[in-house]
């Protein structure tokens, strides 16, 4: 197995997670049930691990879109099987433009998934919905240069290989270490430099090399004008349970490649992005996050199954951490939970 594909099999193993902890109700998830096959329970720790990831990725989110209302943009980087787009449609949120990126063995299963099924299809467009080939609307193909957005009209579904492209939708398979093709597919998504724009990821930056995770770090701050990241992964990575952590990874064929910059909250909010030109970051460990969360729904949540391993929940929680970064006026505000 090379490297890359490690990193693409841990999409599955998180997508089984959330659909486990949502099928012991900890949070409600209608979608992430199209994206599975089978299920295996897991247990009380790791359901409440997801809880906490879950929620608190939605707290500093709900930050974001109360700033900004619907006039936002946002880009879920390495987002997998991730259910997002579709849970906002549910709830009644829209954004101008919500775009998902990952490896093309990725987005292409994706795409797939959601070709097939009706209700994520009809999510996406209420109205008449059209995937095709490589060819515009009247069966020709798209003129070189010309947004993929600019030639929709309201309803329509275009499915390109790996790549899906909606008025408000759109995923593109490719390597977040090739900056050049990712700035050609976002142009094609009709991306807006300047508006404000909420970048999401989840365990990904860790998978890159340092230098590739900085290039991509720079390269969003230099090219947008408003922009808040949120960043779920490891930290606290250099003491014993951080090594155990690592090698468990290693031997499923994952390596941590970008773990120095998961030594601690400070080398998540410098090393990651400060010093490749952020405006200022801020990083909280999970026990942290998990804490702030509504006290009446950790009530609810906590009565859902025993947990017999306190002490483990606690370690694992201590080695996550939520970070955010900004760089313009939106978000310059929000340094605290």
């Amino acid at each position: 197995m090379s490297f890359d594909d490690g990193v693409q099999a841990t999409n599955c193993d998180a997508t089984k997670c959330k659909y486990s902890a949502v099928k012991m109700g900890y949070w409600q998830d209608d979608f992430i049930q199209y994206f599975v096959t089978g299920y295996e329970r897991k247990t009380p720790e790791i359901n409440r691990g997801y809880y906490a990831r879950t929620k608190g990725v939605a707290m500093f989110m709900d930050k974001f879109l109360k700033k900004t209302g619907s006039n936002c943009q946002i880009i879920n980087l390495g987002a997998g099987f991730d259910t997002l787009y579709w849970r906002l449609k549910n709830s009644g949120i829209t954004v101008n433009n919500y775009i998902e990126i990952d490896f093309a063995s990725v987005t292409s299963k994706k795409c797939f998934l959601i070709k097939k099924n009706k209700i994520l299809l009809q999510t996406i467009s209420q109205q008449a919905i059209r995937s095709m080939t490589n060819t515009n609307m009247s069966g020709h193909r798209e003129p070189p240069g010309i947004p993929v957005s600019q030639i929709f009209s309201e309803g329509e579904v275009k499915i390109i290989g790996s790549d899906l492209h909606a008025p408000d939708y759109h995923i593109i398979g490719t390597d977040l270490r090739n900056l050049t093709e990712l700035d050609k597919k976002l142009t094609q998504c009709g991306i807006n430099f300047d508006v404000p724009t909420m970048f999401l990821t989840e365990c990904v930056l860790v998978y890159m090399e340092p230098e590739s995770s900085s290039m991509l770090l720079h390269w969003i701050a230099k090219k947008f004008n408003d922009i808040f990241f949120i960043n779920y992964e490891q930290v606290n990575m250099n003491d014993n349970f951080g090594r155990i952590m690592l090698d468990n990874l290693r031997n499923r064929g994952c390596q941590l490649a970008g773990v120095d910059a998961c030594l601690s909250s400070q080398t998540q909010m410098d090393s990651r992005f400060v010093r490749v030109g952020w405006d200022s970051a801020r990083s909280w460990n999970m026990i942290n996050v998990y804490e702030y969360l509504p006290e009446e729904d950790r009530y609810r949540m906590e009565r859902l199954e025993m947990l017999d391993e306190l002490e483990l929940l606690q370690q694992l929680l201590q080695h996550y951490c939520i970070t955010i970064a900004w760089k313009g006026i939106t978000m310059a505000d929000v340094d605290h939970l």
